[in-house]
């Protein structure tokens, strides 16, 4: 008798995992379950991907677009322009803000961040809400134009590392007196050294 219900239970057993298996095999490669895709803004065309793309606000200053770029070719590529669709467009800088931005061939940047490439929203802000989606476009030298819809965020918490207060900054230089006039309007003497080493006046 117990032989008889284990036999049973493993027929059973059989039976279920073959109508998984069939079931598996009807749903095929387009499986609902195959289309789940991470929840990172991400884009890709030819070579060139891009990965992790936002839009970073600050309420007091610019915004700044942060993305990871890979080129998976064997030329460099430039990234042209960063547009929101109907709406602004990033100021593109390379690393310390010199020069453009180059995805070498086999290897990738990080736009947004201290010392590295940037893309600084300088107008427009006011159509960017926190927590919105804005249609973006990024233009590759090589691959062209890559659409894609980027989340817009505050540049707090985990972003406050790659927002616009991490942009470096040009500082304006400290002025330096260079009249030698005294407020009376004569010229005040102005020491220079003689040939042997003594001060002498000039006026």
């Amino acid at each position: 008798m117990v032989r008889s219900f284990r036999r049973g239970a493993l027929a059973a057993a059989v039976v279920a995992l073959s109508a998984l298996s069939l079931a598996a095999c009807a749903a095929g490669n387009e499986a609902e379950t195959l289309k789940v895709k991470p929840d990172n803004p991400a884009g890709a065309k030819g070579d060139i991907q891009v990965q992790n793309a936002f839009v970073l606000t600050d309420p007091n200053g610019p915004a700044a677009v942060t993305a990871r770029l890979f080129n998976n070719g064997d030329t460099d590529q430039t990234l042209d322009s960063v547009n929101i669709v109907s709406g602004p467009s990033a100021q593109l800088s390379g690393a310390n803000g010199t020069g453009g931005i180059t995805v070498p061939a086999h290897g990738t940047v990080l736009v947004g961040g201290k010392g590295n490439a940037s893309g600084v929203i300088s107008s427009g802000q006011e159509q960017l809400q926190n927590g919105g989606f804005q249609n973006a476009v990024f233009t590759f030298s090589g691959a062209g134009q890559i659409p894609l819809k980027i989340q817009v965020m505050p540049a707090a918490s985990y972003f406050a590392p790659y927002g616009p207060g991490s942009l470096p900054t040009t500082e304006a230089p400290t002025p330096t007196a260079t009249s030698t006039e005294t407020p009376g309007g004569t010229a005040r003497p102005t020491d220079t050294a003689s040939p042997t080493g003594t001060a002498t006046a000039t006026s």
